[in-house]
């Protein structure tokens, strides 16, 4: 999640969601300064199997990531939030080079100090191929047009 403007230690429900749209943005458009910055120099990840610490682990697990993630689209959705947690649900898809297309589904919970940066990230997350007819999240490359189907809408 990126620090929204205003933050105060206290999310509202603008700022929640203004972070989680934030946070795929920078996904989409593959702005990894953006994504490793908006973490605490001393986070904690886990993801799947991988525990990460550390901005600069960050930076490299989602290199060796889009190294195998062409064509990635990625939708993000507010689940829950309180005072200083956000709960999210979201879908991406995107292909390895062998041209495989795949679908993960998941949830990330994130807990931000006081400044909006996330200091813990737990990600559930499950990972299938699916034939490229199967495919939802048909944009251009990039960010989310504003209109796009919500996963609920598009049976995600």
């Amino acid at each position: 999640m990126l620090a929204g403007e205003g933050w105060n230690g206290t999310m509202l429900e603008v700022t929640a969601r203004q972070l989680v749209r934030e946070s795929e943005d920078a996904w989409n458009t593959r702005n990894l300064d953006a994504i490793a910055l908006s973490h605490t120099i001393g986070c904690q990840w886990r993801c799947r199997s991988d525990h990460i610490w550390g901005r600069e682990q960050v930076r490299a697990y989602i290199g060796r990531r889009w190294r195998r993630e062409f064509e990635f689209r990625l939708l993000n959705e507010l689940w829950a939030w309180n005072s200083n947690r956000i709960a999210v649900r979201f879908a991406c898809e995107f292909r390895d080079d062998s041209g495989t297309w795949y679908r993960v589904y998941g949830n990330e919970n994130c807990l931000c100090d006081d400044h909006g940066l996330v200091s813990l990230r737990l990600t559930n997350a499950n990972e299938h191929p699916i034939e490229e007819y199967e495919r939802k999240l048909r944009w251009d490359v990039g960010g989310r047009p504003a209109d796009y189907p919500s996963l609920l809408e598009l049976g995600l």
